[in-house]
């Protein structure tokens, strides 16, 4: 009887991962989906090949090619599509050696950051070394063995070169096991020498068989649960921040069965948006440097804070300067036991799903005080005027970003996602979004990648591909990663982007003048002859003119009707359509909390020396540790 059969390496990879299932409460997925490549002369005649003969075809077993742009990009696709898929499923991305490997790098620090799964599977230089120095080769002196891939090591939670083609045995089951684990889950690279995907070797048949990772939902100790619910019935003004783990964990019913049990109020971050929908008496909104007035309120006197699914970065905790209760405390509700002990919390680890449905029923019967949801419910309508005035016309202006997210959250609806990554639009858009669905925001802030948005929305797409995608970005970014509305056209997927342009990078303009400085080399200016400066008339960019060239339709909006009607042709609108509006730089939305950005100690502006001051103050005045 056959045991065995010989394949090459390349072609044992590709059967493989054909056959990579991952299963939670009962439901199978595909782990890899298919694969994004760019082919090189390093990976082209090897695992470009297999996949030609073994994956590209249609059927079960099938593993589809899809042809990026710039290989940044199809990482970022990769992850935009695990996050949708609430990490079940992700695609593998491949390159060439050298710089197409290198160009990765980016997005494989976007995967890990989130913890969000990405398999990348660069070429590397030949194991033989004969060759060497092969084209695009780094000659490192001290060492054979280095090339650029090992750039991949800080930024993967599972690295390996494959120097011989059996060892695919060993290395394949570990990488899906890391790509499959909720804990430890993100970017994981393998690397292959050009020469090694090539060999051929005989893999053991059972090698192939189907392969199925579960994802358990394990509840919280006994005794931790116990000493939980203590804290909790003896909290006065809790409050839950909710995180990217509701989603992932597929949890907020459960959460919002839990906050109408108990009456606790929820702050969300950026991945936890939609986590509590905003139309929920217990929903403050955003929390933290880009939060709400209603959620900073309430957090700010919080004496019990319960942290589901949450990571707690600066932006959350205001730099540790949101909660000021003398004698605040924290639970920790996480499966990743580092994130659930931060701020020396009290740790419930393990599914948040599980351990919210085991809060609900030890409560049973106990509610948040009285005084504490009439406070929530004036803050949450207090928050509702102010934002309706955020949102209002301004005397003056034709249209405010504020008012671009008002009527991009009108056209969403239910039915759409929202999806962006950098500049101002993430803290504007924090605040001002209510969420109508559960999945209708999809943030990536965890390394605010620009360039992200597009890419991303075509994994977004591929994941959820009966909702309306919509990129949301602005000039800097779309100037950075625009390459694949070409991809979107050509793989036929609606998308529509609404690009604002405020004529360079607005957000860090605005935080270089909040901190005293003077406008420098933020803005698309001209140099001048005058002073050598870039402070000329701005550079103009027809951006419409641009996507119409990539084979987009593009629209232009000036008004807020404008923008309205533009909408509304871009949902009838096949393919992919370009919304360009200009929106002022110098209108910005205040913000209800602060943010460490070190101010220079010593200058020679006055407002730098005054920003300085007002920075020492809230230093040693606010910031905390917490443990």
């Amino acid at each position: 009887m056959k045991t065995t059969v010989r394949l090459s390496m390349a072609a044992a990879l590709v059967r493989f991962l054909q056959r990579q299932y991952i299963r939670r409460d009962g439901v199978e997925h595909r782990l890899i989906n298919g694969v994004w490549g760019i082919f090189g002369h390093g990976n082209v005649t090897g695992f470009g090949q297999a996949l030609e003969e073994e994956g590209s075809f249609a059927g079960k077993n099938a593993l589809p090619y899809l042809q990026a742009k710039n290989e940044q990009a199809m990482v970022h696709a990769a992850v935009a599509f695990a996050k949708a898929r609430q990490r079940l499923g992700t695609y593998a991305c491949t390159s060439s050696i050298g710089p197409g490997a290198t160009n990765m790098i980016t997005g494989a620090g976007v995967a890990t950051v989130n913890r969000l799964p990405v398999l990348l599977l660069p070429g590397d230089i030949f194991s033989n070394r004969i060759p060497g120095p092969v084209l695009q080769q780094l000659e490192f002196p001290g060492s054979q063995d280095v090339s650029v891939n090992d750039c991949f090591r800080p930024v993967s939670k599972y690295w390996d070169r494959l120097n011989r083609p059996e060892q695919l045995l060993s290395a394949l089951p570990e990488a899906m096991r890391v790509l499959a684990d909720p804990v430890e889950t993100g970017a994981v690279t393998i690397a292959m020498p050009e020469d090694v995907q090539a060999e051929s070797y005989a893999y053991p048949l059972n090698f192939f068989e189907k392969r199925v990772y579960t994802v358990e939902r394990p509840g919280c100790s006994a005794e931790n649960l116990r000493a939980a619910v203590a804290a909790i019935r003896a909290a006065k003004r809790p409050l839950i921040v909710a995180g990217g783990g509701v989603h992932y964990s597929d949890a907020t019913d459960a959460l919002a069965k839990f906050c109408d049990a108990t009456g606790i109020p929820v702050g969300v971050t950026q991945a936890g948006k939609g986590a509590l929908l905003d139309s929920h008496r217990s929903c403050l909104g955003a929390l933290g440097v880009t939060g709400t007035a209603a959620a900073n309120a309430i957090a700010v006197e919080a004496d019990l804070v319960i942290n589901i699914g949450t990571r707690l970065s600066d932006f959350t905790t205001a730099s540790k300067t949101q909660f000021q209760h003398p004698r605040v405390r924290f639970i920790g509700v996480n499966i990743h036991s580092a994130d659930a002990r931060k701020h020396g919390a009290l740790p419930l680890i393990g599914d948040a799903r599980a351990i919210l449905a085991q809060l609900t029923r030890a409560l049973a019967g106990w509610r948040a005080p009285a005084a504490h949801r009439a406070k929530i419910a004036r803050e949450i309508e207090k928050w509702s005027a102010t934002r309706a005035t955020l949102v209002a016309p301004k005397r003056g202006v034709p249209l405010t970003q504020a008012q671009v997210i008002d009527e991009l959250n009108r056209a969403c609806g239910a039915d759409g996602t929202v999806i962006h990554a950098s500049g101002g639009i993430p803290g504007d858009i924090h605040k001002l979004w209510r969420s109508h669905a559960r999945d209708d925001y999809h943030s990536e802030y965890g390394y605010s990648c620009m360039g992200y948005e597009i890419a991303g929305a075509l994994g977004l797409k591929l994941a959820a591909p009966r909702r309306e995608v919509y990129a949301f970005l602005g000039d800097g970014s779309y100037l950075m990663l625009h390459t694949e509305i070409v991809t979107a056209v050509q793989e036929g997927l609606k998308l529509t982007i609404v690009l604002v342009d405020n004529h360079g990078f607005g957000c860090i303009h605005g935080l270089q003048r909040g901190s005293g400085g003077r406008s420098f080399g933020n803005e698309f200016r001209h140099r001048t002859r005058a002073n050598g400066r870039l402070e000329g008339q701005p550079v103009a960019v027809d951006f419409a003119k641009n996507a119409e060239s990539l084979g987009a339709t593009a629209l232009r909006a000036v008004t807020p009707a404008e923008l309205r009607a533009a909408l509304a042709t871009a949902r009838s609108t096949r393919g992919v359509t370009l919304i360009f509006v200009t929106t002022p730089a110098e209108v910005r939305l205040p913000g209800y909390s602060w943010w460490d950005v070190p101010v220079s100690a010593t200058s020679k502006l006055p407002g730098v020396r005054a920003a300085r001051a007002r920075y020492d103050r809230t230093v040693k005045t606010k910031q905390r540790f917490y443990y």
